[in-house]
């Protein structure tokens, strides 16, 4: 007689501490203890916060402070302490010069400064970049634990001073781990301090990661977006459309649910879930029907992996949209500055109004030339709705106009997340 294998019950871990608060490791070029006895001094010189109250633990040598900034309280703590910058964060990185990387994998102190996000993560992220250039003003660069990635001086510096909110792909990383037989996880890091279940996609592959990256990124900006009005793990989002008009549906269950649904795992299972990926995680699946939603049928995304490489459109939320425009238009300077070199070839995406009042089709078009705040683009690809423009049309636009930007030099691709590159 033979018994069937009685299924082990799991449960989720308890978040660890990285998860519940954000902790960034800012590393100074030079290895100064004085950091720490200037802190209050640097805190209250700063014009957009105000310092309600603090305090000094002797015996963890923390200091905890509580702030006020854009009329939210937040509580803040910081220490000294030491560092060990992973290799693989700047390895290959076109983020970071080869001195640059030199210098964060040689630092030995960094600054720890960690604090409880609150409703609006990109704010309370945003605040913590500039309590990073404020306490060290004098940086190679900033560590963000929580997210597992090292982040550039410059880059803190420009996003910290920007009038427009941080990017939300920057609150968190997708790693793609492979393994021996060419299957690859990919899990988010970073999502549960914003109050959303850090994401996975099991038994991805060498072919379609990148589309299973591409279908993970979107979801994690629409859980973000969603935040407050959207039950992640029982209700559907659509995010995208497949080229066969197929809505991509996606939903996702707690690994110890999830898990079960796969019947070997060689990457990701209960034996790779020791000593982490076993807290607030969630594994994504597709809804393929409204019937399939309504009776939770979950669907793996390996079912679409014959047209995932064909060009899916995924979403992007009328908010970021906004935020996208914002930043693009605040960096206009540096389109102003790359037109003068030749060898750089600039796309700027355009938002072409259509027949439905306040909506816009966002398309790409090739820079000619600017005069002013003017500028002249060529049309690089045929419209869906709009009419009376075609490819290769050439006209004049305002920097109003713009939603987006990217800039092709010789080295590398630069938009205007990423515009401190040119000033290498």
């Amino acid at each position: 007689m033979f018994f069937k294998k009685k299924q082990t019950k799991l449960e989720e871990e308890a978040p660890y501490y990285w998860e519940e608060k954000s902790y960034m490791m800012v590393i100074p070029k030079e290895d100064n203890e004085d950091i720490l006895k200037f802190a209050l001094d640097r805190l209250e010189a700063m014009k957009d916060i105000n310092l309600i109250e603090n305090h000094y633990d002797i015996e963890t040598n923390v200091f905890n402070i509580k702030l006020e900034y854009d009329n939210e309280e937040y509580e803040v703590g910081m220490y000294m302490g030491g560092i060990n910058v992973p290799e693989y964060y700047v390895y290959r990185n076109i983020l970071f010069t080869d001195d640059e990387k030199a210098s964060i994998l040689n630092a030995k102190k960094a600054l720890t400064i960690f604090m409880k996000f609150n409703d609006n993560h990109q704010k309370s992220y945003q605040l913590e970049l500039k309590l990073a250039i404020t306490l060290v003003p004098d940086q190679i660069g900033v560590m963000d634990e929580s997210a597992e990635k090292m982040l550039p001086a410059k880059w803190v510096n420009l996003t910290a001073n920007s009038k427009v909110l941080p990017n939300p792909k920057n609150l968190f990383t997708i790693q793609a781990v492979k393994g021996d037989k060419d299957n690859v996880w990919l899990h988010t890091h970073g999502l549960n301090r914003c109050g959303v279940t850090e994401l996975e996609i099991l038994e991805s592959d060498s072919k379609n990661y990148q589309s299973h990256y591409n279908l993970i990124n979107t979801y994690a900006m629409y859980l973000l977006d969603k935040k407050d009005e959207f039950d992640a793990r029982y209700n559907g989002a659509y995010i995208g459309r497949l080229i066969n008009g197929e809505p991509v549906v996606t939903t996702c269950v707690s690994w110890t649910e999830g898990i079960n649904e796969y019947k070997r795992l060689d990457l990701g299972g209960i034996a790779d879930r020791k000593e982490g990926h076993n807290s607030k995680t969630s594994i994504i699946f597709l809804y393929l029907s409204e019937e399939d939603e309504n009776n939770r049928v979950l669907k793996k995304v390996s079912v679409y992996n014959d047209i995932w490489s064909k060009n899916p459109i995924f979403f992007i939320s009328d908010n970021e949209t906004k935020r996208m425009k914002e930043l693009a238009i605040e960096r206009f300077s540096y389109i102003k500055d790359a037109i003068k070199n030749e060898d750089n070839q600039i796309l700027i995406k355009v938002g072409l109004p259509l027949k439905e009042e306040g909506k816009f089709e966002h398309i790409w078009f090739e820079l000619l030339e600017i005069k002013g705040n003017k500028f002249k683009a060529k049309l690089t690809q045929e419209p869906y709705d709009v009419e009376g423009i075609h490819t290769g049309d050439e006209a004049w636009y305002t920097k109003d106009d713009i939603t987006d930007w990217i800039i092709y030099t010789p080295e590398y691709a630069v938009n205007p997340d990423t515009a401190y590159l040119l000033e290498r």
